[in-house]
């Protein structure tokens, strides 16, 4: 059921949560699609440099086959990898909408803040980065939402931002994950992966 209520979801939301109608020109398309190769170079190539030292072995930092098999159960394994975080960014930067993985970042930077201080500074900044009509990198929510977050912003907690957060999580977990994980960028990463794998 579950699977099904996700692809209704995707079909109905093909344009909400990437590629802006207005952003759709193939010449713009292609140059994105290069540009992701060029930025998840330094996690396809190999390790060479593995190094001894005091009788131990350096663990490599690029992902293995292990972690990007990983990344393929739940968005949630994808994001707590930094690598997988990485490639998710880049990824979505090809779509036209990293300002979803962006707004959940700062999202959950913010859920980390203590001084009443930080709170209200970083919540006016997330606001009118994020949310508030026009923002530069405007989400897409809908408007309770974002009425209950300016309601907030007079006395911001540390939720003041959960349930936006919690929708464009969805939002990427129903739509851009799944087309992450059928991407040629995540297939390239696995065999990279793998072929590191053998080599050692």
């Amino acid at each position: 059921m579950r699977e099904n209520l996700a692809f209704v979801s995707s079909q109905n939301m093909a344009f909400t949560d990437c590629m802006k109608p207005t952003e759709l020109s193939t010449d713009k398309k292609g140059i994105k699609r290069k540009n992701w190769r060029n930025k998840i170079g330094f996690l396809l190539k190999s390790n060479s440099s593995q190094s001894i030292v005091h009788g131990m072995k350096i663990r490599s930092y690029r992902p293995t086959a292990d972690d990007t098999h990983q990344w393929a159960q739940s968005l949630d394994k994808l994001l707590s990898h930094k690598y997988g975080k990485a490639a998710f960014c880049i990824f979505l930067k090809s779509e036209f909408c990293e300002e979803n993985i962006e707004f959940w970042t700062a999202c959950e930077d913010f859920r980390t803040l203590t001084s009443h201080k930080e709170l209200a500074s970083k919540a006016t900044s997330i606001y009118e980065e994020f949310i508030k009509n026009e923002a530069p990198k405007e989400i897409n929510l809908d408007f309770p939402t974002k009425n209950a977050i300016a309601q907030s912003l007079h006395e911001p907690t540390t939720d003041s931002f959960l349930v936006a957060q919690r929708k464009v999580y969805s939002l990427m977990e129903n739509n851009s994950y799944p087309r992450f994980i059928y991407s040629d960028l995540y297939k390239e990463l696995c065999a990279a992966a793998r072929g590191r794998g053998q080599a050692h």
